[in-house]
């Protein structure tokens, strides 16, 4: 008996303990990444900007809502979201009261797909598949049926009545101490809302750094800000690839990024032009599959500084 039904039973056990470990503790083991990029004009004074990206608000997320609160003791000059606030169409108020110490701060904001509609349950096997396959959103696979739509313009006017900017498929501008900081900025790529052509032709001359903020980082969208100039690109989408294996990475990015750049900065070059690229593993995750392995939940704070520190 015990030779028949040892080896079954302890792998089943191991695995039980790796999901027990993947939902109840590494899922909700928020930290916080500090990176120092060289990307400002020579003889310009550092900005710290803080990102935050995929939060996907379930109600009831108590750590996570205290977590996102405690972020503003860092007083960043400013705050970029990438996307993806919503797992639930019923968090859009402790979405808003999570971020409410953050929105005493200058800044602007992309959607994601989760913002605009409801996740579903699915095979994570599908991820890979799709890999494989070459599909990933809506490039490549049939528009989503029966989706649930969220209540995306009540966020929307949560983040407008701060004074964050809506950065959908447009420019904005921020004022911090007297520099001006152009943001540049694409609905999400995941579900073809992009529209690149509406804010092409590089930074402004008029602006001190200009960055180009987008939720998925999909190639296409990636070639269109490096060829235009932009020096940084901001995004998230990919959870850093959520389930990772320790000691080699992640396996999918969920969208046709390499998975060598599925989280942290890394570069991109386009028409020999070269920018960097910071990718937001997130802090939260699918509410049907809320689980992560050798990949925490994060945000970023971004320390900008002059190229002459490269």
């Amino acid at each position: 008996m015990r030779a028949r039904y040892g080896v079954p039973l302890g792998v089943a056990a191991v695995g039980a303990a790796g999901l027990v470990y993947a939902a109840g503790f590494e899922a909700r083991s928020f930290r916080l990444r500090r990176v120092t990029i060289p990307v400002l004009p020579s003889g310009m004074r550092p900005l710290r900007v803080l990102q935050v990206s995929d939060i996907h608000m379930v109600g009831g997320q108590r750590k996570k809502q205290r977590w996102l609160r405690s972020l503003a003791g860092l007083r960043p000059d400013f705050v970029i979201n990438t996307g993806d606030n919503l797992s639930d169409p019923e968090a859009v108020p402790e979405a808003l009261d999570a971020l409410g110490p953050l929105m005493d701060f200058p800044g602007a904001y992309v959607f994601g797909s989760n913002d605009y509609y409801g996740p579903r349950l699915r095979n994570p096997a599908r991820y890979l598949i799709e890999k494989a396959q070459g599909r990933h959103g809506l490039n490549g696979n049939a528009p989503a049926v029966g989706v649930v739509h969220n209540p995306w313009e009540d966020l929307r006017d949560g983040f407008d009545a701060a004074g964050w900017l809506n950065l959908t498929n447009t420019r904005g501008t921020l004022k911090v101490e007297g520099v001006s900081v152009e943001l540049t900025g694409l609905d999400d790529p995941h579900i073809k809302r992009d529209r690149y052509a509406e804010v092409a032709g590089g930074p402004s001359s008029s602006a001190d750094f200009s960055m180009g903020v987008v939720h998925a980082p999909y190639l296409r969208v990636l070639d269109a800000y490096a060829s235009d100039g932009y020096p940084l690109i901001l995004a998230g989408h990919t959870h850093g690839g959520q389930l990772c294996i320790p000691f080699y990475g992640a396996l999918v990015t969920n969208c046709d990024l390499d998975t060598d750049r599925v989280k942290g900065l890394s570069t991109h070059t386009a028409q020999d032009r070269t920018a960097y690229l910071h990718v937001s593993a997130g802090c939260g995750t699918n509410r049907y599959t809320p689980v992560r392995f050798a990949c925490p939940p994060e945000a970023t704070l971004l320390t900008l500084v002059g190229r002459e520190q490269r």
